[in-house]
């Protein structure tokens, strides 16, 4: 497992004021790392934007490696603790060997989170740059390697598990993750090509009517195709 530095015990302030200081460093620099990227933001910018001495990140960090492995370790952690709830539930279904219909909408949850995040949760502040970054393949291999092994790793063997019990494929065959990736897709291109997706639409943002569309439309193909994977199936013997 990748763990990130942790704080040092504070001086005078104990643990409050010290965590408080080393969270308020790490939503600036997710901030500016998601403005410049990993080479255009120094830690200058980055402690003058959380009110801190620059040398308060070495302090805390080490150094900008440090900060932007915190970085990316805090995003998969906060994402993870919102998706708890619905990996509970897909984990009972599955423990329980929860019939199709059980394991569909443990899936669509899922989904439906997934797009919750993306739409509807904002936070500020909006680490959506910096995840578009590290997606495009120019920053450090530090955030990729953090978020596939804290979180998307996870999350992904989920639903390619979830999805063979309704196939009968072996969770890791490629069909099946291609399956996996190609449902879950149908949200990615409104997060990852935001500005083409809004301007085809007209759309100044995505608000809370938009994102209902969005995911109303998503869960009914997801259903549609599950249904029908799950029915070919049961006709075929037990694989689709």
């Amino acid at each position: 497992m990748i763990d990130a530095k942790r704080p040092r015990r504070p001086a005078a302030g104990g643990y409050a004021r010290g965590d408080e200081t080393r969270l308020r460093i790490i939503d600036a620099a997710i901030e500016r790392f998601g403005e410049a990227g990993f080479d255009g933001a120094s830690t200058r910018d980055i402690a003058q934007r959380a009110g801190v001495n620059a040398p308060a990140l070495q302090y805390y960090f080490e150094n900008k490696e440090g900060l932007y492995r915190a970085c990316a370790e805090h995003i998969a952690d906060e994402t993870l603790a919102f998706f708890e709830p619905v990996v509970v539930n897909a984990r009972q279904v599955l423990a329980e060997n929860g019939d199709a219909e059980r394991l569909i909408d443990a899936f669509i949850r899922i989904q439906e989170t997934i797009a919750d995040k993306m739409f509807t949760l904002r936070r500020d502040p909006d680490p959506r740059m910096f995840f578009a970054r590290e997606q495009a393949g120019h920053e450090p291999g530090i955030a990729s390697e953090v978020l596939q092994c804290r979180l998307r790793k996870p999350l992904n063997d989920l639903c390619a598990e979830l999805l063979a019990r309704l196939t009968g494929c072996e969770s890791h065959d490629p069909r099946n993750l291609v399956r996996m990736m190609s449902l879950n897709g149908q949200l990615l291109v409104f997060h990852i090509a935001r500005r083409s997706t809004l301007t085809l639409f007209g759309w100044n943002d995505i608000d809370a009517e938009k994102a209902e569309l969005i995911k109303s439309t998503v869960r009914a193909q997801t259903r549609q195709l599950l249904e029908t994977w799950n029915r070919e199936a049961r006709k075929n013997g037990g694989v689709a």
